[in-house]
């Protein structure tokens, strides 16, 4: 059994989940192929592993049904890689197979999960300031 190596690349954006659904029925979905290359491109970038942005957004214009299951699986991969559990898996995708609450649902868990994880990454790199000095 092989020990969790942390994720050392670039830290994510995190984004708010309201925005991002209106910005994607605001542009009839043009916003979530920004998503798709952004959230892929800063999986990779960070962990090392899966598909990256423009291998994944060629896998959701051309199969976009694969892309329901391996975005929720490369960030459960990369909550492992960085020895956490990981809050989903690649079958989280089953939620799209229900009509309008079941996208909510999926981008909510998946969006939630990388803002959290960022917004952690983000504070346990942050320096340490000295006591006494502001």
């Amino acid at each position: 059994m092989s020990t969790p190596s942390e994720n050392s690349g670039p830290l994510g954006q995190q984004r708010g989940i309201g925005f991002a659904i209106l910005m994607t029925i605001i542009t009839l979905g043009i916003y979530s192929i920004y998503w798709v290359f952004k959230t892929q491109d800063e999986v990779k970038n960070h962990s090392d592993q899966g598909v990256g942005g423009v291998l994944g957004l060629v896998i959701y214009i051309v199969v976009s049904i694969v892309t329901w299951f391996l975005i929720p699986s490369e960030v459960g991969k990369m909550f492992k890689k960085d020895g956490r559990e990981a809050p989903f898996s690649g079958w989280t995708g089953l939620w799209l197979l229900l009509p309008i609450i079941g996208a909510f649902v999926w981008f909510i868990k998946i969006q939630g999960s990388l803002n959290r994880y960022w917004e952690s990454k983000a504070s346990s790199s942050a320096p340490m300031s000295e006591p006494g000095v502001a």
